[in-house]
């Protein structure tokens, strides 16, 4: 590397490369992260003294991430471009282009954490009675409901979700979801039922040309683009206004289950969430009910 390089882009792509072999990461993620650290390293090439790889340190960062807020990027934007750096950093560290981590101490950006958008039991029974279970289209979709909720299943695993992955005789579906991780999610009897007429009925009368669970007319696999339109068209008819999508069906799934007294850590497993932090956001639930517990069994709460 010759002196006053900036990051080279050899660099960068075997990080990237890394990051698909290795981590597991989707093309989608990678791809991301990759035009983030393309970002820092023009970002760097504009300094009147751009450092080379090996002189990169804490200073450089935090410009740049002062530059990329002054430019109104998001907390959760400027904290994804962060991870990227120190992801790549870290590989650096590992292919020995550096010899050290210079944002060991360096904090994430504090993200403002949104309630997700979640269905009422009430409001998903009306949206579960809607669809013509007399109908090849209206089973098929009343039964991707059903899923959706029974499971919280992501809308990319349910478009996907192969026949050969549902275990009817165990009550299970093994689902494989971010970076190529499989986990068995339980369904309840209802939905094995629904599952169980639709496979043996109506699932051939699509003729089918791919061995996915659920078709479109012309027999092949779903569009994520259509579970949504679907959705919304229920959510709808059901008179429910506000913004519904299938992400909504997983919220209320984790939601309903600690509002239920589920634990936190199997409500992380259900979703295939890989670190705690990211169910965490529905510890209102928790918060909630251990309120409701108290005030219930406190001697000094009674009345």
């Amino acid at each position: 590397m010759e002196a006053g390089e900036v990051i080279p882009e050899d660099a960068v792509s075997a990080w990237g490369d890394a990051l698909l072999a290795q981590r597991g990461l989707s093309r989608r993620t990678v791809d991301a992260y990759l035009e983030d650290m393309r970002l820092f390293r023009r970002f760097l090439e504009e300094l009147e003294n751009p450092p080379p790889l090996r002189d990169i340190a804490e200073h450089h960062v935090i410009l740049f991430l002062a530059w990329q807020r002054a430019r109104k990027n998001q907390p959760a934007s400027l904290a994804r471009r962060l991870a990227a750096l120190r992801s790549f950093l870290a590989h650096a560290v590992e292919d020995g282009l550096l010899d050290r981590h210079p944002l060991l101490l360096l904090e994430n950006p504090k993200l403002i954490r949104h309630l997700p958008e979640v269905l009422t039991l009430d409001e998903v029974e009306a949206i579960l009675a809607l669809p013509d279970m007399q109908d090849r289209g209206g089973f098929r979709d009343r039964c991707m409901l059903e899923m959706l909720y029974a499971s919280g299943l992501r809308v990319s695993e349910l478009c996907t979700l192969p026949v050969s992955a549902i275990d009817m005789q165990r009550g299970l579906v093994k689902v494989f979801g971010k970076g190529a991780k499989e986990r068995l999610v339980p369904l309840h009897d209802e939905a094995l039922k629904l599952l169980s007429e639709y496979l043996s009925r109506w699932r051939g009368q699509f003729s089918p040309k791919v061995p996915l669970c659920f078709l479109n007319r012309s027999g092949k696999g779903l569009t994520r683009q259509y579970a949504w339109k679907m959705v919304r068209k229920y959510a709808l008819a059901a008179g429910i206004t506000r913004a519904i999508s299938p992400h909504t069906f997983r919220h209320s799934f984790a939601t309903h289950l600690l509002e239920g007294g589920a634990d936190l850590r199997a409500v992380q497993m259900l979703l295939g969430h890989a670190d705690i932090s990211a169910t965490e956001i529905y510890t209102h639930v928790q918060a909630d009910r251990l309120r409701r517990l108290h005030r219930e069994f406190h001697p000094r709460s009674r009345p």
